[in-house]
C-alpha cells in the first residue's frame, strides 16, 4: 500500500514538472493572449511614486515629461498611496496616450492593506472582481491602458486561489479581453506547481529582483541573468517576464546603489522581457539614478529604432 501510495505521488510530481517544463498553456484564446504579450515585450518603465503637486494630487504633466525625458515607453501607476489615485490615473491615462507611453495599474493585495496598513486602494477597496471589471471598462476607452497588475501576488495566494483569480480575470476579459495582467512574483514562489496552477490564468510575470536563489540583498546583481533564465524555463519563451529593480530602498534589505541599479538593468535588458524600475526616480532628489535609468532606456530605444 504504501509502495503504491509512493508510485502515485512520484507520478504526480512529474506531472507537475511535465506540466511546468512545457510553459504556460493557457485557457484564453491564443490570439488575445499573443495580443497581450505583444504589449508587454520591450517595456521600458519606471513603477509608483507619482510626482505630486502642493495639494497630494498627481502631477499628471510633470510625470508625463520626465517619462519622455527618460525614454519610457511604460508607466506603473500605484493606485494605493492617496484616496485620489483612480481619478488621477484616469487623468493620467490620456496625456501618457499622447506620448506614446503604454500604461499599467497597480493595486496592492490583502497583505499591504488594513489592518497592516493605513490606506486601501481607493475606492473599491480589496472588491478585486470590482477592480477587474473597472479597469476593463476603462481600458475599453483608453487604448494604452494595456495591464493591471497586484502588488506582491505571490505572498497572498490562499485569498488568490485559482479560481478566484479565474473569476476575477473572466469579468475582465468579458468586457475587454485584450488587457494583460501581470501579477508582482518573486523567485522563491515561482515553482513547477505555481506555474501548473496559475500561468495558464496569467498574461506575464512582473519579477522583482532580490538575490533570492541565494541569499537576499539589494548588493549584488550577479544573479540576474541565472535566476531569469531559470523562470525562463519553467515559464517557456513565449511568455513574458518583466525584470522588477529596486531603485528605491527596501523595508528589509535597505537601499541600493547607482552601481547596482546599472548593473541589474544591463542584466535584465540581456535576459528579460522588459526592465522595470521600483520607484520612478525624482531628477532633483535622485539625480545620479535618474540618470542611469536615462542613458539606459535611450541606448535601448535607439536598439529597438535600428531593429
Amino acid at each position: 500500500m504504501k509502495a503504491e501510495f509512493k508510485r502515485a505521488a512520484i507520478s504526480v510530481g512529474l506531472l507537475l514538472l511535465i506540466q511546468a517544463l512545457s510553459g504556460c498553456a493557457t485557457n484564453h484564446s491564443g490570439d488575445l493572449r499573443d495580443h497581450r504579450a505583444k504589449a508587454l515585450f520591450g517595456t521600458r518603465a519606471t513603477y509608483c511614486s507619482v510626482p505630486r503637486k502642493a495639494d497630494g494630487r498627481a502631477d499628471v504633466e510633470k510625470l508625463v515629461s520626465e517619462l519622455s525625458d527618460i525614454h519610457a515607453n511604460t508607466y506603473s501607476f500605484c493606485i494605493h498611496t492617496a484616496a485620489t489615485d483612480w481619478e488621477d490615473f484616469k487623468l493620467f491615462l490620456p496625456a501618457a496616450r499622447k506620448q506614446g507611453i503604454r500604461v499599467w495599474a497597480s493595486l496592492v493585495p490583502p497583505s499591504e492593506s488594513p489592518p497592516r496598513t493605513k490606506m486601501y486602494a481607493e475606492p473599491f477597496r480589496l472588491d478585486y472582481e470590482r477592480w477587474a471589471v473597472e479597469f476593463a471598462k476603462l481600458s475599453r476607452k483608453e487604448s494604452n491602458f494595456v495591464a493591471w497588475s497586484i502588488d506582491d501576488f505571490t505572498h497572498n495566494l490562499k485569498f488568490y486561489t485559482p479560481e478566484h483569480l479565474k473569476k476575477m480575470l473572466n469579468a475582465s476579459h468579458e468586457i475587454n479581453p485584450k488587457l494583460a495582467f501581470v501579477p508582482c512574483c518573486y523567485y522563491p514562489a515561482i515553482t513547477p506547481q505555481f506555474v501548473t496552477n496559475y500561468c495558464g490564468l496569467l498574461d506575464g510575470i512582473l519579477f522583482p529582483y532580490r538575490h533570492e536563489s541565494a541569499g537576499a540583498n539589494l548588493k549584488d546583481a550577479s544573479l540576474v541573468e541565472p535566476e531569469l533564465k531559470k523562470i525562463k524555463e519553467l515559464v517557456g519563451p513565449k511568455f513574458p517576464v518583466i525584470l522588477d529593480i529596486y531603485a528605491s530602498a527596501h523595508s528589509r534589505l535597505g537601499a541600493t546603489s547607482p552601481e547596482y541599479l546599472h548593473e541589474a538593468m544591463v542584466a535584465g535588458h540581456k535576459a528579460a522581457d522588459g526592465v522595470m524600475i521600483y520607484r520612478h526616480q525624482d531628477p532633483q532628489q535622485n539625480t545620479e539614478k535618474y540618470n542611469i535609468v536615462q542613458r539606459n532606456f535611450a541606448a535601448w530605444a535607439e536598439e529597438e529604432r535600428k531593429k
